[in-house]
């Protein structure tokens, strides 16, 4: 009897520790801060700044970067529930998919928060080039079908890709307005990057992009 009451205890307190590791496994919703819309440089001087530059370092943005970042990217800027990018037919059918180096998420612009998708860091997935897991964060543009009615198949993938377009462009302006690097990458496997966002058939991929830290 000792030896089974010696068995149980170890038992239980196996599977408290692992009670414990899962829990502080969880993500939790991040709620995102207030987007700083009176801050960055003039328009003309961000056009003229505008580029691609995949020369970047490991690093993280700080709460507001990441915030002012996925607000300017296709934040809700109007009462109504309009978005800082436009879609065709206002279909907002374009998902903003977050990997940071503490998870995966999904942005919610209406209630300004990520929603957490899996506590792994899988920035390096994201893309085929080797500097995509030094990103601050990758963004991946995922177009669901589904919010986007009876549209014929042609015009579903035309205006994804199109209103894809829309959000990566205001990623490169706020990244020349916050002095941070960012590039577009077509160049991914969206079957494998399918499989680890969990997305569903009628969902697409359309593009990723990364943002980081300048290395110079």
């Amino acid at each position: 009897m000792k030896i089974n009451f010696l068995k149980l205890s170890i038992l239980s307190i196996l599977l408290a520790l692992i009670s414990c590791n899962s829990f502080s496994q969880k993500q939790d919703t991040i709620k995102l801060l207030a987007p700083d819309m009176s801050g960055g440089k003039p328009l003309m001087q961000v056009l003229k700044e505008r580029k691609t530059n995949r020369d970047i370092k490991e690093g993280v943005l700080t709460d507001q970067q990441l915030s002012d970042l996925l607000w300017a990217a296709c934040g809700v800027n109007r009462p109504d529930g309009k978005r800082t990018a436009p879609t065709a037919m206002n279909d907002q059918e374009i998902d903003v998919y977050v990997a940071l180096k503490k998870g995966l998420y999904l942005y919610e612009a209406k209630k300004h928060i990520l929603i957490p998708i899996i506590a792994e860091d899988v920035r390096g997935k994201m893309g085929k080039q080797n500097f995509t897991k030094d990103a601050a964060a990758m963004l991946i543009y995922v177009a669901d079908y589904k919010k986007m009615g009876d549209a014929s198949d042609a015009d579903k993938d035309f205006y994804s890709a199109t209103d894809a377009g829309y959000v990566s462009q205001n990623v490169y302006l706020y990244c020349a307005s916050a002095n941070l690097a960012t590039v577009v990458l077509g160049w991914i496997d969206r079957d494998a990057m399918s499989n680890i966002l969990k997305l569903r058939s009628e969902q697409k991929i359309i593009l990723s992009q990364c943002v980081g830290i300048p290395a110079k």
